[in-house]
Formats: structure tokens, sequence, C-alpha cells
């Protein structure tokens, strides 16, 4: 038996350009059908195979500032020119509503979020090596050699913040890299309080 309200966890989940951090988010949401992800809006330009209100919120410039203007994003950023930002609404309606939620946000963006709701959890998303991280945004084929070069330089300044999270998850192999992933948010799941809201129910009963 189970009580009938259980507020959601959110989870900050960073990593550089090409470790593998939608991949790996997407197996887990297929795994798992209690976590949502955060669709944000963003200013940059529509990607061959993205969908509206599925990959992003696509939003042109002017009226992005307006949203920022009041208020309404709980994190936002500027990422290579473009403008990225959450919806704080969205946000709190998710985690009412009993959904773990990630939002897939960098450095910046996760330091806004934890000001505002310091219980959310982090998870930093690390390739195994640099050489490693090169080669996997080569293998995409949308870039040239001048914007990789700019993005591993980005990439080395990103990760210098994991000392910021509270988990990291090593992307080598990844199903282990996967597994670990899954591990954090079960163990999360399973703390005390967490508990306590799912099985007040039958903690009184056990308690009577």
């Amino acid at each position: 038996m189970t009580s009938n309200f259980t507020s959601g966890t959110l989870y900050i989940v960073s990593a550089p350009s090409g470790a593998g951090k939608t991949s790996l988010i997407k197996a887990l949401i297929d795994a798992q059908t209690q976590i949502r992800v955060s669709v944000s809006h963003t200013t940059r330009v529509m990607r061959p195979g993205e969908v509206e209100g599925v990959n992003y919120h696509f939003t042109d410039r002017q009226a992005f500032i307006g949203m920022l203007e009041r208020d309404e994003f709980l994190e936002h950023a500027e990422v290579f020119g473009n403008l990225y930002g959450t919806s704080q609404r969205w946000v709190e309606q998710t985690l009412r509503e009993g959904f773990d939620l990630i939002l897939e946000i960098d450095w910046q963006g996760a330091q806004q979020v934890r000001r505002l709701m310091p219980q959310a959890k982090s998870i930093f998303i690390l390739p195994p090596t640099q050489e490693a991280l090169r080669q996997r945004l080569t293998n995409r084929g949308q870039d040239s050699d001048e914007i990789i070069d700019g993005r591993m330089r980005e990439a080395v300044s990103e990760m210098s913040h994991y000392v910021e999270y509270d988990y990291l998850v090593i992307n080598d192999d990844f199903t282990n890299a996967l597994d670990d992933l899954k591990a954090v948010f079960r163990a999360n799941q399973l703390q005390q309080g967490v508990q306590q809201q799912r099985f007040s129910d039958l903690l009184c009963q056990l308690l009577a």
C-alpha cells in the first residue's frame, strides 16, 4: 500500500559535448517510466531530425529575452552564441506530479539551479580520454575541424567543474555507464525520506 502523493527528485546531468550524455539519458528513460527529461527553450537553429517540443522548444531571440525578463527560467545560459533556458513553472509542476526530472544543462546552469533548488542531485558524465572525446565529435560528421577544436577547448574548461557534482559517471563502456547511471537513480529512490513519502500508509500500519 502506498501514499497518494510522492514528489519527484530533480537531477542535473552535465557533460562536455560528445561525452554521450544524450544517448545515456535516452536509454535510461526507455528503461524507467517514472523519469522525465526537461525540454529546454533555445534560440539555436533546429538541426536535421530534431522535433519541436521533443528536443527543444525552438524560440526566437526576442521571445527568449522576453521570457527572461519575466523571470520564467529556472536557469539560463549562453553556449556557442545560442541562448538556452529551463521553464521553472514546468519543472515545479512535473516534480509535483511525482516524476523524477532530468535537466540536461551545463555547469553554469547547474550553479543557478543549485542556488534555487539545493535539494537537486547532480551527475557529471566524463569521457574516458580526450582522444576518445575528439573521435566522437569527429564521427558525428556535423562540424568542421575548426569547430571541433573549439569544442575541445570548451570541453576541457567544462570538465574542470566536475568537482561541483554529487556523482561522476565515466562513459568508456556504454553498458557499464548506463548501469552506473541507473544505480544513482535507484539509490536515491531508496532514500529514507523518499521511501517515507512513498510508503507512508505501510509505515503507519507497521508501527501501529
